[in-house]
């Protein structure tokens, strides 16, 4: 067993757990700021407009590892809580298990449904052969981000966080340094940046699952009373399932809107490429600050505190909402350099559009930090359907918006842009209705399983 998560100050004990899971999903980012900004700058605007589109697929299908592995570790931390070393055992064969399943099935769609993908994200017929050459690279990589996110998610579960950011840390040096060689030395084009970020995320993927392996030998050695139970499989699919599918609506809404984007040409697609890097590092620390506040009330769930939940909720949500208006305030304010480090600044056109997106929706930061904490408090009290609702809502409106305003010939893109925050707001607003008029039903629990 590791650190708990139910002693000590509130303020102190969540923050010294979330910030190493902020640095390390930053540097989780460089892998793909790496392959932007290296693509970008060395191979120009219509490679960087086709790995821009690649990153929106990756993202859903890594989301439906991530929410198999977040449900998972919701799980795990409940049984922490509870002391429950036999059910925590169980729940890891029961997880490793289900998500090795879903990563091999991940497989086996997404090689044989590649030219079907390239046609719905709308692709310009000059960009099809570089798209489909880095697919077939980087989607070799499933297996490794699925033994990443797994290992990273139970070592976070058991209070944790720092670990998995010396992996983290290891492997991004490599990529960046691998990139570069590979695109920039060998020539490798589109192709050697996806095989930097693969080759990467096999290191960071291995390395943590060897590591945890031999530090917690308990935990996975041959055990007679342990065993691949139905009721854990039940178990984990309840709350996995459901997070991973709020992560798959989420992202599947984002690789919708790439359609749309794609439809305005390679401008504006190479505007969207490197704006939503920035969008993604920008809010980054309070989606992460969101999973580490799910994982403290789930903690404090299994241990029956309500008192320290309620306390944790307020200092939450004061740290996200004050920590995104100052994101915002920079992101605003240098929106134009920011663009400038991804593309040359002679791309004065494409740099345009990506200011007006940062400027746009960089203004409402504030509205996502409360909803990942919505997220991560429905996640933890058990109410994992809550967060898809959200989830639904949120990117249902802007999808819905983002088509019908960018029709508006006065609006245009833009619409698109406007579509983000008002999700957002639409979904915060019934989230915390919700849990105002569900607050005794939500903290007073009789009984945990």
């Amino acid at each position: 067993m590791e650190n708990e998560l139910t002693k000590g100050p509130v303020m102190q004990t969540m923050l010294r757990f979330a910030i190493p899971m902020i640095v390390g999903d930053l540097l989780q980012q460089c892998y793909n700021i790496a392959d932007t900004l290296i693509v970008g700058r060395c191979l120009g605007e219509n490679a960087l407009a086709a790995v821009g589109s690649a990153f929106s697929l990756m993202t859903f299908l890594t989301s439906i590892l991530l929410g198999l592995a977040m449900g998972s570790g919701t799980v795990f931390s409940v049984r922490f809580g509870q002391k429950d070393e036999k059910g925590l055992k169980e729940g890891i064969l029961a997880s490793f298990v289900l998500l090795g399943m879903v990563t091999l099935l991940l497989n086996l769609c997404v090689f044989a449904g590649i030219d079907w993908i390239i046609r719905f994200l709308r692709i310009p017929e000059e960009l099809i052969t570089m798209m489909h050459e880095y697919l077939l690279i980087i989607f070799a990589g499933l297996t490794g981000i699925f033994l990443y996110n797994f290992f990273a998610s139970l070592l976070r579960s058991l209070g944790n966080s720092v670990i998995p950011l010396l992996f983290l840390a290891v492997s991004v040096c490599l990529n960046i340094g691998l990139d570069l060689w590979f695109v920039i030395g060998l020539e490798r084009g589109v192709a050697g940046a996806a095989e930097a970020t693969v080759l990467s995320q096999y290191i960071s993927g291995f390395g943590i699952a060897v590591y945890t392996c031999m530090k917690f030998p308990h935990l996975f050695f041959r055990d007679k009373n342990v065993r691949l139970r139905a009721e854990r499989m039940k178990e984990i699919a309840g709350f996995s399932a459901l997070t991973c599918m709020q992560q798959s609506i989420m992202n599947l809404g984002i690789l919708a809107v790439q359609g749309l984007v794609n439809s305005f040409g390679t401008t504006v697609m190479a505007a969207f490429a490197a704006a939503v890097k920035i969008d993604a590092f920008a809010y980054l620390p309070v989606q992460d600050f969101g999973n580490a506040f799910s994982i403290f009330i789930a903690q404090n769930y299994g241990a029956k505190k309500p008192d320290r939940i309620k306390k944790g909720i307020r200092t939450a949500a004061l740290t996200a909402v004050s920590f995104s208006l100052l994101i915002s305030l920079c992101v605003c304010l240098w929106a134009a350099p920011l663009m400038s480090f991804f593309i040359d600044a002679s791309e004065t056109a494409v740099i345009t559009e990506g200011v007006r997106y940062l400027q746009i929706e960089g203004a409402f930061y504030a509205l996502i930090g409360i909803l990942f904490l919505l997220y991560g408090l429905y996640r933890a009290l058990g109410r994992p359907g809550i967060s898809v609702v959200l989830t639904a809502v949120s990117l249902g409106t802007r999808v819905m918006l983002a088509y019908i305003l960018s029709a508006v010939p006065s609006v245009g893109v833009a619409g698109i842009w406007w579509s983000v925050p008002i999700g957002w707001f639409l979904a915060d607003t019934l989230g915390i209705l919700y849990y105002l008029l569900n607050r005794k039903r939500l903290l007073y629990f009789p009984q945990l399983p």
